[in-house]
């Protein structure tokens, strides 16, 4: 039962080639957890309250948090959007947005 991880344009790979190589790495081990491991803990994906259908990566590294917007599309399929370095307790509602208008966009073009 593994998953497939696309990316929805370049949101996100933009956001990881800015990245240090040991983020990468922490970004590449959550990414494959959520692949593999069938009841992926809270911990590293979320949805989000509020925003039906969006979810939230979440990758911590030393003191620093990222987070990585996705939604899922039929069952096994994980769409990547926009990711950034969370520098506050709250999500910053900019990125939520801009999450919500690239998953509209996604199912609107696909």
């Amino acid at each position: 039962m593994a998953r497939t991880i696309i990316f929805y344009q370049n949101h996100f790979i933009d956001f990881y080639k800015e990245l240090n190589p040991k983020v990468k790495e922490k970004i590449k081990y959550v990414l494959e957890l959520i692949k593999q491991v069938e009841r992926v803990p809270e911990k590293f994906l979320a949805p989000m309250t509020g925003y039906e259908g969006l979810f939230e990566i979440r990758i911590e590294y030393q003191s620093n948090i990222f987070r990585v917007f996705c939604c899922f599309d039929q069952g096994q399929l994980i769409v990547l959007f926009n990711g950034f370095q969370e520098k506050s307790q709250k999500t910053p509602k900019t990125e939520i947005e801009r999450a919500m208008k690239l998953k509209t966009e996604y199912f609107e073009n696909k």
